[in-house]
């Protein structure tokens, strides 16, 4: 891509500082897309399993759901920056470094996954118990509740949390910049602030700016697409 700028006309520094922009950025979105999608393979469930646990519902057990929601909420209280440094042991032993992308992907999925846990929960708890209770009459068991009605008719909210979820983890994937956790973060630590490169840390948040944006617009239409009430 460098010889592709050069030969636009870029002067050699123009075109290092956007090869630069754009691999951060292709990092960052790396670290975005794979955090999210194991957030979402983990958080969903564990949404679920604190609403179907919670009192009034079909598998209520308040012990369990005390001791889940304990968790789940002292998870969500450690500022991310400072979960970062304190699973850096754990982080080692599932990648093998601490350092780079791949390796802030597992501080961020274990920061976001009670996060969305705890919107999942909020989520389904929109759905109107009457249908649980007509599902039930109707001889339903609890998997095709949690199937057929639960995830559809909560799908629009689940829409909303999953892109708050995406925008969180941008924000949180440039928090991972301050100790060597790669992408656009890296990038305005190292040339914005410790060079004293200002266009560049402007670069890096304008693009952060504009990831947001679309991230949002995209939410946004989705929820439209399958909100039909």
């Amino acid at each position: 891509m460098n010889s592709f700028l050069l030969s636009l006309g870029l002067s050699t520094y123009n075109a290092k500082i956007i090869q630069l922009l754009f691999d951060g950025s292709v990092d960052t979105l790396y670290m975005v897309l794979l955090s999210t999608a194991v957030s979402i393979i983990f958080g969903v469930p564990l949404g679920v399993i604190l609403l179907v646990t919670s009192k009034g519902y079909f598998w209520e057990n308040r012990t369990f759901y005390s001791v889940l929601g304990t968790v789940v909420n002292a998870l969500r209280s450690v500022p991310f920056i400072i979960l970062m440094v304190a699973i850096i042991p754990i982080t080692k032993f599932i990648v093998g470094t601490s350092i780079g992308t791949t390796a802030a992907i597992v501080p961020l999925t274990i920061s976001t996954i009670p996060f969305l846990g705890r919107l999942v929960e909020t989520s389904l708890r929109t759905v109107p118990y009457g249908l649980i209770e007509a599902a039930q009459s109707m001889g339903a068991s609890p998997f095709r509740i949690i199937r057929k009605v639960l995830l559809p008719e909560a799908l629009p909210e689940l829409i909303q949390n999953f892109t708050l979820t995406v925008i969180v983890i941008i924000g949180c994937s440039a928090m991972a910049g301050t100790i060597g956790g790669g992408g656009l973060g890296d990038i305005a630590i190292r040339y914005g602030y410790q060079r004293f490169q200002l266009p560049i840390m402007i670069m890096t948040v304008i693009i952060l700016v504009l990831m947001v944006q679309v991230t949002q617009f995209i939410g946004d239409y989705l929820t439209k697409k399958v909100d039909h009430r």
